[in-house]
């Protein structure tokens, strides 16, 4: 089969340009021809809120990228709408993440579907977006109504994606992230993070953003009795930092803040000296970086929202808890009870099969069996 991806890839960096550039590299071992269609512009700078899109490494050699779509400039929409219809690809690919890619994604895919034989499949990750703006509805409906398939990871997300569409869909989790490597001794671990080898720490990784509870963390850690445990914070603040100023100074030494977007081959550091990753989310579809610890085998404390339960199940590699500061400050307890973490770390092994990129790939192609 011919298969178009429309977008984020390299250039661009994160875990979707990852996502996408696996899939691409699935489909191609498999035989297919694969084209990647990625942005020449993908946020504007004025509206992004970290300090760079962008990864410094070399181009991957093993894929055909072309930067194309401009994200707020409607005519490269048609133009890469117009493309696509030439070219009549069997699969136009996308992923969907976020209403304020409807337009350009929409424009693409209705253009592209119009001759008839070219099917818009799209990999969604969310529909309702976690910080909500009047135009999110009426974004989705356009985008949403141009898709010939889905393959959702969430049974949230399917839920809110039944409101706009009855087009075929298939549930498929979120496969493991692999492209960060293997984990490394702790003790090079600490020693590459600058960290106290004689201290335990508990990772909270990822962009900061309001949803994603860091503030009901840090006060959870608060209650927590154990003086040689640090809470290891990586990640980028998208939004203000002096909110968390009055708790990170009560905290002290007792937080540790890498802050700054964290680079792919620095991930398994983070991951090597961990105990347990926590993810305090007060909402949640599903969350990528669950299925970094799951790569590195790292249990995990995730509240009961969204997908996460479905993700991790309570008991076997981590434990679920409530959107609260008490729920979270018991189960951060809780860990190191009963060799619960040594427990967790037996389970890995049988429930990473659940998490394949090789499947996430077929169930696409199950839908577009469906469509035609």
């Amino acid at each position: 089969m011919k298969i178009c991806i429309v977008g984020p890839a390299y250039p661009y960096r994160g875990g979707l340009a990852s996502i996408m550039e696996t899939m691409a590299r699935v489909y191609q071992k498999a035989g297919h021809d694969v084209q990647i269609y990625t942005f020449t512009v993908q946020y504007p700078s004025l509206l992004f809120p970290g300090k760079t899109q962008y990864v410094t490494t070399p181009p991957p050699a093993d894929l055909h990228i072309e930067r194309v779509l401009n994200n707020v400039n409607p005519l490269s929409w048609i133009s890469l709408g117009l493309r696509l219809k030439r070219e009549a690809p069997d699969v136009v690919l996308m992923k969907y993440w976020t209403p304020f890619m409807a337009p350009a994604f929409g424009t693409v895919a209705r253009i592209a579907r119009s001759n008839g034989h070219t099917k818009v499949l799209c990999q969604i990750d969310n529909v309702e977006p976690h910080e909500h703006h009047i135009i999110d509805r009426p974004c989705n409906r356009y985008y949403l109504g141009a898709v010939d398939g889905f393959v959702y990871m969430s049974e949230q997300v399917h839920g809110e994606l039944k409101e706009y569409t009855s087009a075929p869909a298939i549930f498929s989790p979120h496969p493991m992230f692999e492209n960060f490597g293997q984990r490394v001794e702790r003790k090079e671990a600490c020693e590459k993070l600058g960290l106290d080898p004689a201290k335990r720490y508990l990772l909270f990784f990822g962009l900061i953003r309001d949803y994603k509870g860091l503030d009901m963390l840090l006060e959870a850690f608060e209650k927590v009795e154990n003086p040689d445990l640090r809470l290891l914070v990586a990640g980028e603040f998208y939004n203000d930092k002096e909110q968390y100023r009055p708790a990170l100074d009560r905290l002290g030494e007792r937080v540790v803040l890498h802050e700054g977007f964290v680079k792919d081959e620095e991930v398994k550091y983070y991951f090597s000296v961990a105990d347990a990753l926590v993810l305090p989310y007060r909402t949640a579809t599903q969350s990528g970086v669950t299925q970094i610890a799951y790569n590195f085998s790292v249990p995990m404390v995730v509240t009961r929202v969204g997908g996460l339960p479905e993700i991790v199940p309570d008991g076997k590699v981590g434990l679920v808890c409530e959107p609260t500061v008490e729920s979270i400050a018991e189960s951060l307890e809780q860990l190191y009870n009963n060799n619960l973490l040594e427990r967790f770390a037996e389970n890995f092994p049988a429930e990473r099969k659940r998490f394949s990129w090789e499947e996430m790939c077929a169930k696409l192609l199950e839908v577009y069996s469906k469509t035609i």
